[in-house]
């Protein structure tokens, strides 16, 4: 259920709960909800970059708990879940973050890593949901918040499970918006970030032929958990959170084949001339070195004024494309 014109309360001794909060923005979420004095429960498969997030939580001065946890596996989220109930009692926020990718050539990615990307994604999402929900109800309350990314409304080049996982925990909490809706004060929040500037691309399994960085574009792990926050203080369906984010939706809208076309002859064009070694990622294991929140970029990251710049071309771009569009329409209509 959507929350419309509520003040903002105060998130102090709700307890979280965080999957994927060993790196990047599972990290950076688990930080921004400690400084809100909230109690922080964090999963992830690899135990010693759990206990440095706890670490940190506990130097904010905060309770905080880890559980290691493979979110393909149900059993091992419903333990996460009775741990955290065990923990403070309740579940206040539960937060779908976990996630893996593996990009390449459809056929030249092993199909039981295919599998692992469904099931850590979409089954792990599904997993989440179906453990925390029973929950929310016997509370009558609880916020559910499930970073989705923008691949849950366009596809990522060369990646197709991923982007199949995506769409697909799109599809199922728009469903369970219905499901939730006799239950005011339990509320499902979608977020659907851009890339982020964190360590998910260094861990991502990679048989392109690509060794990838992060663009410099990318988003900053701390904006968007700083979105969570809001999410969570003012909860909504669903949330975009930068502005990329929107104006690349809003671009694959108007122009879902010239986008993906040109992403993927883009792609193929560096998979030319790249030729690292493919590499499995985190997707079969835990995720290796380094455990923090930023991962390397391309470039140096753009001030402000350079990413606004940059923004202001790209938009000036959609428009001529979109009234070379109406143009064309127009003379093959005449």
């Amino acid at each position: 259920m959507e929350l419309k014109d509520q003040s903002e309360k105060s998130l102090r001794g709700k307890t979280v709960v965080i999957t994927g909060g060993s790196s990047g923005v599972g990290r950076a979420a688990a930080e921004a909800f400690a400084l809100e004095g909230c109690n922080i429960v964090v999963a992830a498969r690899g135990k010693e970059a759990l206990e440095e997030t706890v670490a940190l939580c506990r130097d904010l001065e905060v309770s905080a708990m880890a559980v290691p946890t493979d979110v393909s596996i149900a059993s091992e989220v419903q333990n996460l879940a009775n741990k955290a109930l065990q923990f403070n009692g309740r579940i206040d926020i539960w937060i779908n973050n976990a996630g893996v990718m593996a990009s390449g050539k459809f056929e030249d990615i092993p199909m039981d890593l295919n599998e692992q990307v469904i099931k850590t994604n979409l089954f792990g999402y599904m997993h989440g949901a179906y453990s925390v929900l029973p929950v929310f109800k016997k509370q009558n309350d609880g916020i559910l918040i499930n970073n989705i990314s923008i691949g849950g409304f366009m596809p990522a080049p060369y990646s197709a499970v991923y982007s199949a996982t995506k769409f697909g925990i799109r599809g199922m909490m728009e469903c369970l918006h219905g499901e939730i809706s006799d239950f005011p004060e339990v509320y499902i929040c979608n977020l659907f970030p851009q890339i982020q500037r964190s360590t998910g691309n260094m861990h991502s399994a990679k048989y392109s032929g690509l060794d990838f960085k992060i663009p410099p574009f990318a988003a900053d792990p701390r904006d968007t958990a700083a979105k969570m926050v809001e999410l969570a203080k003012k909860p909504r369906k669903e949330m975009f959170p930068d502005v990329m984010s929107r104006v690349l939706t809003g671009m694959y809208k108007f122009f879902p084949k010239p986008v993906i076309n040109t992403a993927s002859a883009g792609m193929r064009l560096m998979m030319k001339l790249k030729k690292a070694p493919s590499d499995s990622g985190n997707v079969l294991k835990p995720s290796p070195s380094p455990h923090r929140i930023y991962g390397e970029t391309i470039l140096p990251v753009p001030s402000r004024k350079t990413k606004i710049a940059l923004l202001t071309g790209l938009g000036l771009g959609i428009t001529y494309l979109f009234l070379k569009s109406r143009k064309s329409g127009k003379n093959q209509i005449s």
